[in-house]
């Protein structure tokens, strides 16, 4: 991931990228190496560490607010097929306007389960379930952060195209992976109340908080995969170990949506992983869908570790069970 969700917050409509989830385990399914992408959450299930990731866009707001990013996140096995990832995010909110003043603070902590439901190593297919916990009241309330929780169920899926015909080989490196999450808020409005300067009244503002399907997906082609199951090229080994691609991270309200709306918000997101034995770079751009996801395009980068591969016998081993191989990108491709 990271990145999790789009959040209103601060006065107004304030359309935020929070890169948390977007970045968990990475996954190997037959010869398929699925890599943690940067704008929704793969469908793997192993011990991981992204840290850091680092994102800088303009909000949706009108004037809009700089907001650069600071995050990491920790998944670890619990049994072969199910982990928990703990995330945070610290932001720095910078308004465009020279009279408003900043602010700087934790999002709140979020966790996440995922269970591996099935794995197809033929067709190079993977299913996984999970729900994402964002624990209220535990980030700062001037960033964004909500005083409730949210629960997200989440699907996960990831699918190569290994098992096409030779005639279509050069397709093989394609691979898609997606995610549907369903966030609910544990509080269903929030009313503030206040004095009119004018009449001396008092006034209440009611504040809905919607229901929000987050969905999105990846399309990448795999030089680890061409070179190793399709043709070697004689490439430098540095576009050898590349995985262009591009994300879309979007969220759309869709329930409880009267103050909200029901625009759908999000991004679309270029850029290149390059993987490595035990760890993984990426870089991504963030083009706003529309104007309400942002004014500008943004960036995010992240630095990944394969725990499991770093420490196969010791931190990066399942707490219950047998241990499994390692699980190199390169080692089974």
């Amino acid at each position: 991931m990271l990145i999790r969700s789009w959040r209103v917050g601060l006065s107004g409509l304030v359309i935020a990228l929070v890169p948390i989830t977007s970045t968990a385990a990475h996954e190997i399914v037959g010869n398929r190496f699925f890599p943690a992408t940067l704008g929704i959450d793969d469908p793997g299930v192993n011990d991981e560490l992204a840290v850091p990731t680092v994102s800088s866009v303009k909000t949706g707001d009108n004037p809009p607010i700089k907001q650069h990013d600071v995050s990491g996140e920790v998944s670890k096995r619990i049994t072969e097929d199910f982990a928990i990832a703990l995330g945070a995010t610290y932001s720095f909110l910078h308004p465009t306007d020279p009279t408003a003043a900043g602010a700087n603070g934790f999002q709140n902590l979020e966790t996440t389960f995922k269970y591996r439901l099935y794995k197809d190593p033929l067709h190079e297919f993977v299913v996984s379930v999970g729900l994402s916990v964002e624990w209220g009241g535990t980030g700062a309330a001037n960033v964004g952060a909500d005083p409730f929780n949210t629960y997200t169920p989440m699907l996960y899926f990831g699918k190569g195209f290994g098992d096409l015909p030779d005639t279509l080989s050069w397709l093989r490196p394609i691979a898609v992976t997606g995610q549907i999450g369903y966030a609910i808020p544990g509080r269903h409005a929030t009313t503030t109340f206040g004095i009119d300067p004018d009449s001396g009244g008092l006034t209440a503002d009611t504040e809905f908080h919607p229901r929000v399907l987050n969905w999105g997906g990846t399309i990448q082609y795999s030089m680890p995969y061409l070179k190793s199951a399709v043709v070697d090229l004689g490439l430098p080994e540095f576009i050898n170990r590349m995985i262009p691609l591009v994300e879309a991270n979007l969220q759309t309200p869709i329930a409880n949506t009267i103050t909200s709306g029901r625009q759908t918000t999000g991004t679309i997101n270029p850029g290149v992983i390059w993987a490595g034995n035990k760890f993984q770079v990426g870089i991504e751009a963030l083009i706003p869908i529309n104007r309400q996801s942002g004014s500008n395009v943004g960036v995010i980068g992240q630095l990944h570790f394969y725990l499991d591969d770093i420490d196969p016998r010791g931190i990066g081993r399942p707490l219950l069970g047998n241990a499994s191989a390692p699980s190199s990108p390169f080692g089974r491709n």
